[in-house]
This record gives structure tokens, C-alpha cells and sequence, in this order.
């Protein structure tokens, strides 16, 4: 699950139950994970979402 997937959806309001929900593979812990690591990389993540979005 790329996090830059995780992070769009919660820009666009997904609250983390629902995003448990829609991946049950995930914990909660792997998206406290996933946060920091946008906290720490967010240029990058941010980079990858656009490409994303003009793809």
C-alpha cells in the first residue's frame, strides 16, 4: 500500500476508520506509520501524488 494512496485519501476526508475498513490488512499502527512518514517526507509523498493525478 504506497503511502502516498493513504495520505490523498485522508486529504479528501477519509477518516482513518473508514481506511481500516477499506484495507483491513492495515492497523492502526501502520497508520500512525504511514503519517510520519508523510511528516518526514512530505515533499516526496506530495510529488508522488501529483504525478498521480496527472497520470
Amino acid at each position: 500500500m504506497p503511502v502516498w494512496l493513504l495520505v490523498q485519501a485522508r486529504q479528501l476526508g477519509a477518516p482513518e476508520a473508514d481506511l481500516l475498513r477499506a484495507y483491513p490488512a492495515l492497523s492502526a499502527e501502520d497508520l500512525a506509520n504511514a503519517w510520519a512518514y508523510y511528516r518526514a517526507n512530505r515533499d516526496e509523498i506530495d510529488a508522488q501524488i501529483a504525478a498521480n493525478e496527472t497520470a
